[in-house]
């Protein structure tokens, strides 16, 4: 079976991830499936790997 790539994540994505987990409080494996990543890249984000200094977006998840 070939692997598929999750996206390469951008500055607004890390925004939302960031919201999703930390001011809505879903889990990480929930964030995943709802933006079809795989789980790995929202710990990724969660642990500072990727855009570190971005801060969780603020107001609604815009879908």
């Amino acid at each position: 079976m070939k692997r598929t790539p999750s996206p390469p994540i951008t500055p607004e994505m890390a925004a939302h991830i960031r919201f999703l987990v930390q001011v809505k409080k879903l889990y990480q494996h929930q964030v995943a499936a709802l933006l079809g990543l795989n789980q790995g890249r929202i710990s990724e984000v969660m642990n500072g790997r990727h855009f570190p200094s971005v801060p969780p977006a603020q107001g609604t998840f815009p879908f």
